[in-house]
């Protein structure tokens, strides 16, 4: 054949096993396993012809610009190990195989909007698909794909199918290429109005990113954990509404007569001597001393009040927002056994 012959359209033996999309961006390797050879794909794909290869060994079986998800598969194509595309849930079953991409995941915007962020660009706006791949991987950022290492990969969560990494992970991935003090703004709230994760997650991914170093990450981090915060304090003010639990004090700071500060709180149950303090730790400089230090300082606490007879129930924001119920249990049981307890020393409960 020379290039003056007209090339027929090829096509892969039918792969019925495979999904749809996995019938329109293959790799070399899987076109091989078709029955289309390298010389023959790259023939398809001159100037003019039906296919196009749209990264290294990643080609499109269609003319004109791909899909969003057509991308997206295509980057995890290029940068996964491939390990075939999957096994079906039961022999001879209809349903296509998923598709299984072997030490690569999406990160970064693109894996923000697939998570359902609002305050992303659309996929196709993307010029780039960051993908996440361990640090020994022999890869080159190239056309759509950016290629994003880390010493370990965190455990990918599926979305519309695909490996997409933690939210946690994939805004330290965004925020390392974003200068908008803005846009990092927006992103870090979103995560936790959203309900996507918790701050504390958050700063320690920046941290390990090493972004806090960088003025207008600092100014975000500060306003994402003042949010994470009253976020927290609204869901308990609703855990004791929502769940019948009789009304504290809120916000004290609690003093022995005539001595020292004992420290805050967050709700106060002065009859019953029970006491709630959630826990909103984030450590800032990325080590592990400082959220030993933090810790420390909370048991400390929490050890001096239960000496002098007070009961406190420690609370996580995400305790709060997955196990509501649960943590309301914790507490009215807490109340109701005070009556079988000494009483407490009397303390000065006073505003915060």
């Amino acid at each position: 054949m020379n290039h003056n012959t007209p090339v027929p359209p090829l096509s892969p033996r039918p792969l019925r096993h495979l999904s749809e999309v996995h019938r329109r961006v293959m790799t070399a390797g899987r076109l091989r396993t078709a029955g289309v050879s390298v010389a023959e794909a790259n023939e398809q794909c001159r100037p003019g012809g039906p296919w196009q290869q749209i990264l290294p060994g990643v080609f499109l079986l269609h003319p004109g610009p791909p899909t969003s998800e057509e991308r997206l598969h295509a980057v995890l194509m290029y940068a996964a190990r491939e390990q075939g595309t999957g096994v079906p849930a039961q022999p001879g079953a209809e349903e296509p195989h998923r598709p299984v991409y072997a030490e690569a995941m999406i990160t970064g915007l693109a894996a923000l909007t697939l998570h359902g962020f609002s305050s992303t660009p659309p996929l196709l706006s993307l010029d780039r698909i960051d993908v996440l791949v361990p640090r020994m991987r022999r890869l080159r950022s190239t056309g759509s794909a950016r290629i994003v290492r880390t010493p370990a990969l965190p455990d990918a969560e599926q979305v519309t199918g695909l490996p997409v990494a933690p939210v946690p992970r994939a805004l330290a991935d965004a925020v390392t290429e974003l200068t908008d003090a803005g846009a990092v703004r927006r992103l870090l709230t979103e995560a936790v109005r959203g309900g996507h994760c918790e701050p504390a997650s958050v700063v320690r991914e920046l941290n390990n990113a090493k972004l806090l170093s960088r003025p207008h990450v600092v100014d975000a981090v500060d306003s994402l954990l003042a949010e994470g915060r009253a976020i927290a304090e609204d869901r308990l003010y609703r855990m004791v509404e929502e769940h019948g639990l009789p009304d504290p004090v809120w916000n004290v700071d609690l003093r022995l007569p005539g001595g020292p500060h004992l420290g805050g709180l967050d709700a106060y149950w002065p009859e019953q001597a029970v006491a709630v303090e959630l826990d909103t730790r984030a450590p800032r400089q990325g080590h592990r001393q400082d959220e030993d230090a933090l810790w420390s300082e909370y048991a400390r606490k929490r050890e001096h009040l239960e000496r002098l007879g007070i009961t406190v129930v420690h609370i996580t924001p995400r305790k709060l927002r997955d196990a509501m119920e649960q943590q309301a249990t914790v507490i009215r049981t807490a109340l109701m056994a005070a009556s079988d307890r000494d009483p407490a020393a009397y303390v000065v409960v006073l505003p915060r």
